[in-house]
Formats: C-alpha cells, structure tokens, sequence
C-alpha cells in the first residue's frame, strides 16, 4: 500500500483534476458571504437526495441525504455573519458553519465560530453540483472526514499579487476519550471524533492552515496542514488523547471540456498504543490515502450552444485507515480499500445536476468480495 501511494502520489503531482477554477470558487464565497448581493440578508443551501442500490439488487434505498439552509447577514461593509442549517436524512439537525468575518480588507479577514477545517478540497466545497458522483469519496470520508467543522478563530485573505489565497485557525481538535469511554476506532479513523461544535470539549488547540495557488490559467493547487492533538474530558487520563498530524494536496486542472483533479491526504497519529490498550480500540497509527478524477463535457459536441453540461466522469481511490498499527495490534486488511466510480453529471442549470453512477468496492482482503453499488441523485445549490 505504502509504495502504491507513492507512485500514485508522484503521478498525481503531474496528472490533476479540475471542476472549477479558483476565481468562480472565490465568486460563490463571496456571494454566500453577501458581499456582492444589494441586501444585507442572504439566503442560500443546497440539498441531495439519493437513490443507492447494492449491486444491481433490488430493494433500493432513497433519502434525502442532506438539506442545508444558508443565512448570511452583512452588518456593513466590513463585518458579516454566515450560517448553515443541516437536516440529514430529514430527521437529524446540525449546525454546519456559524462564524463572525471582519474583513480589513481584501488580503486580511478575521474569523471566529464554527468553520470548516481547510483540508483537500471537498471539505470546503461539498455541495452536490460541485463534485462528481452522487457520494462524496471515499476518501472525504474515511481520511478527511467531511464535513468536518470545528470552532475556532483565525485569518483569511488573498494576496492577488501572488495569486494565493491562505487560511489559518486555531481549533478546538477531535474529542477521543468521553464519559469514559474511546470515540476514535480503525475502520473510520477520526470521524467519530468530530465534535461539530456542541459543547465541544478543549484543553489542546489544534493549528490548522491552508493555501491555495491560482496563477495559472485552470490550474489551483491547495497545500494543507492540521497539527495538534485530540481532546478528552479528563485529560488527565493517562493516554486518552493522541497526537495528530495531517497534510494534503489538491489540485485541480482544466482545459476546454477536460478536467481533472487529484486529492492526496497523509495523516500521523501518535500515542495510538495506549489509547488502544485505555480504551480497547483499534486505532490505526497512519491512515492515508488519494484519489485522480477525469471528466470530459460531451454536450458542446452535441449543442455549441447550450448553456447546460453533460459530463462523463471516472474516479479511482485508495484509503487505508490502518496504513500503519502500534503495538500488538495487527493492520485490518479490510480497512485497506479502494473504488472505482464511473458515472454521469447533467447540469441543467448552474446549481442543478442530475447524477448517476456505478461504484466497484474493494479491499485487501483475500477473496473478499464487497458489494458494487448504483447510485441516482439529484443536487441543488443556490
């Protein structure tokens, strides 16, 4: 798996994809932050509802998997505040951002609240027309475990000059050891740490930075780092926590009707053998992993003229949330998996896409045989 990755790694810094390049990303910031709407209110979301069936078997399942309200409000011409209103699966309810921004100027702002962590690129922008495939990737779930928010402060701006855009936070990190018990496991890593900003518990301040290079015509390169350490309810528990370090790199390129895009994340844990020995948990030492994206827009051959898109897509990943295992504990060769998507993207509108697609599942296990998946959906975004 680690040599894998490092070829794939190597080809992925030459080999990248793009879905939109850094100024319409920059636009649809600024326009969910108000700063271009005559209003002082804004009013935004975006919604998805899925049809998922395990390999060609029916019954199906379909759900609407997320509703999200935006409400954004610019008190002047220097200081907003934005919010988003989760229901998943029509029943469960989060906040998913709710921050203060004070903008200096257009190379300085400072925030505060509940914000996404900048890492890769889903985690930013995770509405349903953004990305391809009616699922998030897997990669964006199991790795960088999107969404994923915490509360915080920091600064954000960009240096036009330079074609760069950064952010950097302080966070409150992951929770790993509450009412007595582990939260963080092998099979999904860090994702049931997320605290998601209900009286989240902090003792360790976690950094987390991001920038983001767009000078090159359909190019936008995104480089990111999470440093820190997760939090417990006693801390002095002795090896209820353990140390985290993350980086990534995204990075998108397109070119007429052709995009591409590539995700690589690495992720470091330490003190993960007396967490595991504390707890009883199987928490991986490394967990990492990468993806490469192509799509091709066929429509333009069909109609020059039509403002709408049709995409043909396909998406290889490999993620393993035990790359690497401390102590006695032996790697799970289940949790070393990759997919293959192929699928459909119709864009009917600008913030409207109909999707559909076929996943193929596998892992490291031998004769292991998981099930494929179609999947059908649709995804608004206004």
């Amino acid at each position: 798996m680690k040599f894998k990755l490092l070829v794939a790694f190597v080809l992925l810094t030459f080999a990248t994809y793009a879905q939109q390049d850094s100024q319409q990303d920059s636009l649809r910031v600024l326009n969910r932050l108000g700063y271009n709407n005559p209003s002082k209110l804004t009013l935004g979301g975006y919604a998805q509802i899925d049809y998922n069936e395990p390999d060609g078997a029916a019954p199906g399942k379909l759900d609407v998997h997320r509703l999200v309200l935006l409400f954004g409000y610019k008190f002047s011409d220097k200081v907003s505040f934005l919010t988003e209103i989760e229901l998943e699966h029509v029943k469960e309810v989060y906040v998913e951002q709710a921050f203060v921004n004070y903008s200096f100027s257009t190379a300085f702002n400072v925030r505060g609240g509940l914000m996404l962590v900048p890492m890769g690129y889903v985690n930013e922008y995770h509405e349903p027309p953004v990305f391809y495939g009616v699922e998030r990737p897997g990669l964006d779930k199991y790795i960088v475990p999107t969404t994923w928010r915490e509360l915080g402060i920091g600064a954000t701006g960009n240096l036009q000059n330079a074609s760069l855009k950064y952010q950097a936070y302080i966070f409150n990190g992951f929770i790993s050891y509450k009412d007595g018990e582990g939260t963080l496991r092998g099979v999904d890593g860090l994702r049931k740490g997320r605290q998601k900003g209900a009286e989240s518990v902090i003792h360790n301040p976690n950094l987390s930075i991001k920038l983001d290079y767009y000078g090159i015509l359909g190019l936008k390169v995104g480089v990111a780092g999470y440093f820190g350490e997760t939090q417990s309810d006693d801390p002095s528990v002795e090896g209820s926590t353990v140390g985290v370090t993350m980086l990534g790199l995204n990075a998108s390129y397109n070119y007429r009707n052709l995009g591409f895009r590539g995700q690589f994340i690495y992720t470091s844990l330490s003190g993960t053998e007396d967490y595991n020995n504390l707890t009883g948990k199987d928490l991986g030492s490394e967990l990492n992993g990468l993806y490469v994206e192509a799509a091709y827009n066929f429509l333009p051959l069909i109609s020059k003229k039509s403002t709408k898109a049709l995409n043909i897509f396909s998406r290889y990943e490999m993620y393993d949330t035990h790359a690497a295992t401390e102590g006695d504990l032996e790697r799970n060769a289940a949790f070393d998996r990759n997919n293959i998507t192929l699928g459909l993207d119709f864009k009917i509108a600008p913030g409207v896409a109909i999707k559909t697609d076929y996943q193929w599942f596998n892992d490291a296990v031998e004769g292991s045989n998981p099930d494929n998946m179609f999947n059908a959906g649709i995804g608004v975004m206004f």
